[in-house]
């Protein structure tokens, strides 16, 4: 990719397809979440708790829908960081270090996301994002939807078996808001080991994985699991405040994927802003400083919409 520098301005890394790739690749929540384009900190999206439809005699009045109507909130949050490089790596080999360094951000960014949204455990207050994680969300009650707090979400399991990973899946397929077409399910690769091990009694693996790699038996493509689209994050472990390298618990999440409501309060995935060492403030120590940003919002449509199975 050819770089072009201006100053001290904002760049977009979306000019560099191989940014955008990796974090669409890294990142299962930004692959596959609702997107809704914010022009301000905060949005409003509105929420339906459904519509009723009954019996409606002849001659009578329309019967009424008592269903509740409401908002979810999405709350932007900033995530970002820098990269020093001295100035004489930059002149030996510019273009080079800016995209590795770039597709580098990214996959950390996409990372730390997916735990951010999904995995943290705490509330918002505690961990100090601005939005809940979905697994947060699980633990607590929802009066409009009418959600159970821990209804959905599975966490005494010491490991995964073939009956818990059905059941967990079960307990969303037989949710109001399954549809078959918008499911998919999110793991950590620690799963792969896991799913392999999975054996029936005469010692014969349950899931057969493919000459391609995918859990199953698939042939390419978007891996499969019980025949919904399954995609690997290494987000998929508990956190208590969020990391790009989570070392909790495994998880993965079955789901609507139209509930996962994920803000866009910038154009771009990822931004870089560039300061050399002729302009910038890196003068003083000739190093170059590559800054990384992106303001994302996230929100859960309804708890119902997901189970999740932890393990260990």
């Amino acid at each position: 990719m050819a770089v072009t520098f201006t100053g001290a301005g904002w760049i977009p890394i979306e000019t560099n397809p191989d940014v955008i790739q990796k974090v669409r690749q890294t990142s299962a929540v930004l692959r596959w979440g609702n997107p809704v384009p914010m022009s301000s900190n905060t949005k409003y999206t509105p929420r339906s708790g459904g519509v009723t439809i009954g019996r409606w005699a002849k001659s009578t009045s329309a019967p009424a829908d008592a269903s509740p109507n409401d908002s979810v909130l999405l709350n932007t949050d900033k995530f970002g960081g820098k990269v020093v490089v001295a100035a004489e790596d930059m002149e030996d080999s510019l273009a080079s270090i800016v995209d590795a360094k770039s597709v580098d951000a990214g996959s950390s960014f996409a990372k730390l996301f997916d735990n951010v949204t999904l995995g943290i455990t705490a509330a918002k207050g505690t961990s100090g994002w601005g939005f809940d994680s979905l697994y947060y969300i699980l633990t607590q009650n929802d009066a409009t939807t009418g959600y159970t707090g821990g209804a959905n979400l599975s966490t005494g399991a010491t490991a995964a078996t073939y009956d818990n990973l059905s059941s967990s899946l079960g307990v969303y397929e037989q949710g109001d808001f399954f549809e078959e077409e918008e499911t998919v399910a999110i793991a950590h690769p620690a799963f792969k080991q896991i799913l392999r091990g999975i054996k029936d009694n005469q010692g014969a693996p349950i899931l057969n994985e493919s000459t391609a790699g995918v859990a199953g038996g698939g042939q390419g493509g978007t891996p499969k699991l019980f025949g919904y689209d399954l995609q690997w994050s290494m987000g998929c472990k508990t956190s208590a405040a969020g990391s790009s390298s989570p070392t909790g618990k495994p998880f993965i999440v079955w789901g609507n994927r139209q509930f996962l409501q994920v803000g866009n309060r910038t154009g771009g995935e990822l931004a870089v802003n560039f300061q050399d060492t002729d302009t910038g403030i890196g003068v003083d120590t000739d190093e170059n400083l590559l800054y990384f940003r992106a303001r994302k919002a996230f929100a859960v449509g309804a708890p119902g919409a997901f189970s999740m199975l932890v393990i260990g």
